[in-house]
């Protein structure tokens, strides 16, 4: 590979990176769709005790994907994302199509008649983890109306 390419284990010049990157995106798991239009926020901060510096944010696009998050400053050592989920959730909500069949079921369980009470139950998600310079991050979050995981994709 020629000097001026970059690596992946590195920058241009073929030395070691000094940042971490990150990356994310967001699957519904109750309907198996890529979520659309969650605002995400990033914010790093350099040491456990330092203050949390806001780097800006995005929005996902139509495969759920945050593309053009900020890159991450030198010598972070902690990244938060925080997902404003709540008009994404308001939305889906809405255009939900409630079967006879889910009704059914739902009549069929113990529980409470109206756990559906239209408030959103996590109206945003916020993940922190640490980071090490020259890796890359992927955290997808998979997200429903009454739960949320997250996990350290590739």
């Amino acid at each position: 590979m020629s000097s001026g390419t970059s690596t992946s284990t590195g920058t241009s010049t073929g030395t070691p990176a000094t940042t971490a990157s990150v990356s994310t995106h967001i699957l519904d798991t109750s309907v198996g769709r890529p979520a659309r239009g969650v605002a995400v926020r990033l914010a790093a901060r350099a040491g456990r005790d330092a203050p949390w510096q806001p780097l800006g944010g995005s929005a996902t696009d139509a495969d759920g994907r945050c593309k053009d998050l900020p890159a991450l400053p030198e010598g972070t050592t902690h990244v938060r994302l925080d997902f404003d989920t709540e008009a994404y959730l308001e939305t889906s909500a809405k255009t939900s199509v409630k079967t006879s069949a889910k009704k059914q079921a739902d009549a069929q369980q113990d529980a409470p008649a109206n756990r559906d009470s239209g408030a959103v139950f996590f109206p945003e998600v916020t993940v922190t983890f640490a980071v090490t310079a020259g890796e890359h991050y992927h955290v997808p979050l998979l997200l429903n109306p009454f739960g949320y995981s997250v996990y350290r994709g590739s």
